[in-house]
């Protein structure tokens, strides 16, 4: 990894971190959320030469700090907001020498994770808007999230930031009836956040690891607030153990490995044994949602010693509930996967013949790939060829277009 990628991490890494900090002191959202991004550029263009800070957190919350201020300034009611920004904050330091934030400011994330979330926005933009200001993904990776062209989400998350400042959401805990409501959305910006760092759409990587470990930390600080919610607590559970697949999910050149093929004794048995507690007790409590059978199906995978003991009948079972609960056309390609392991893969090619058309799937490289994985099994070499190249034309992500790339060429040389 290059200087340049290793600067881009830590500024994505801390962007959402000073966010929270400039909202917390200074309230005006938007206004705060411009700034950061000016301080971002301005880190971007002067560290590679000047070096890094000592504390660069201290230095970006400084400078983004004296953009909002400039900002306040030059507005209508500027006296009464210095005088409020004055009264609660001191001076920022000067960027010479800038003192790190405190480590409670680490924490705002999760303040931040629920104002994003205000009863004011449409639910996809309170997904929208999270991922960018709490997640710190780009407008790209969060239109791929979402399966919409990139200039249709920017126009959201405007819309929503807007909406925001004028709604005057404070920096606070939302209130006792709105927990509910919120809580649904944090969690679904939660797991996409997850998801997003586990396998990135785009880039070199074929994952974020500070993505992953933001959205555990997350979870698990609504965990601890709400210890009986079992959703919460399934969510947690489903993210610990996808996640102990990782050191198995590539090889030391940064190849994808594939599920059936990974080194199991790789996988991390502390986070598998923490995370089959949580979604036993997290079932036990009830009611059943999606975030609960998601990881029980985690759990399944967990419990096999390698790709052939794998119950594939429990876990189209669990897919069948899930598919009930709560439909998606994601569900329906993961569920694809068990019907074929089950049925065989004519039945999985007819599961994904139900994806194809005008729905949100078409032209998505997963279901290309899949296709090609389901006719590969079939014996059919020059479909599954076909469709392997096709998804690796479709693909963001360089590593995933690797992998799609050697199992088309695989077959080709084979024919």
């Amino acid at each position: 990894m290059t200087a340049a990628d290793n600067l881009e991490g830590l500024l994505r890494d801390l962007a959402p971190q000073v966010l929270a900090a400039l909202v917390r002191r200074y309230g005006h959202f938007d206004l705060a959320e411009d700034a950061v991004q000016e301080a971002l550029i301005a880190a971007a263009e002067q560290w590679p030469d000047r070096g890094l800070p000592a504390h660069p957190k201290g230095w970006l919350i400084t400078v983004a700090a004296r953009r909002l201020t400039d900002q306040l300034r030059s507005e209508e009611s500027r006296r009464r907001r210095e005088e409020t920004a004055v009264a609660a904050e001191p001076g920022p330091p000067a960027i010479a020498a800038p003192a790190d934030a405190p480590a409670g400011d680490r924490d705002d994330a999760l303040a931040l994770l629920f104002l994003c979330c205000h009863r004011e926005l449409s639910p996809p933009s309170q997904l929208a808007l999270t991922l960018r200001a709490v997640g710190g993904l780009t407008t790209a990776e969060i239109a791929r999230a979402f399966l919409v062209p990139e200039a249709t989400m920017a126009q959201r998350i405007s819309r929503a930031k807007q909406r925001i400042a004028a709604s005057g959401a404070s920096f606070a805990p939302p209130p006792a009836g709105e927990l509910a409501g919120r809580l649904a959305v944090v969690l679904h910006v939660l797991y996409l956040m997850f998801n997003e760092g586990y396998a990135a759409t785009s880039g070199p990587d074929a994952s974020r690891p500070e993505l992953t470990a933001e959205a555990i930390r997350l979870t698990r600080a609504v965990h601890r607030s709400l210890p009986e919610d079992a959703e919460v607590a399934g969510l947690l559970a489903l993210m610990l153990l996808t996640e102990a697949r990782r050191p198995a999910r590539t090889t030391s050149d940064g190849s994808l490995v594939p599920l059936a093929e990974q080194d199991r004794s790789l996988w991390r048995p502390d986070l598998i044994e923490e995370g089959t507690g949580l979604v036993t007790g997290a079932l036990a409590i009830g009611p059943l949602g999606p975030y609960q059978l998601q990881a029980a199906i985690a759990a399944v995978h967990a419990e096999a010693r390698d790709s052939d003991d794998t119950d594939w009948r429990q876990i189209l079972a669990l897919y069948d509930l899930l598919e009930r609960i709560a439909p998606s056309p994601v569900v329906t390609l993961n569920r694809a996967v068990a019907v074929a392991m089950v049925n065989g893969p004519q039945a999985g090619l007819d599961v994904l013949a139900t994806l194809e058309g005008d729905g949100p799937m078409t032209g998505h490289h997963r279901l290309a790939g899949l296709r090609g994985h389901f006719h590969e099994l079939a014996g059919q070499r020059d479909a599954a060829v076909a469709d392997y190249q096709l998804a690796a034309q479709r693909a963001t992500s360089l590593p995933e277009r690797r992998y799609l790339e050697s199992r088309a060429a695989r077959l080709a040389g084979h024919g």
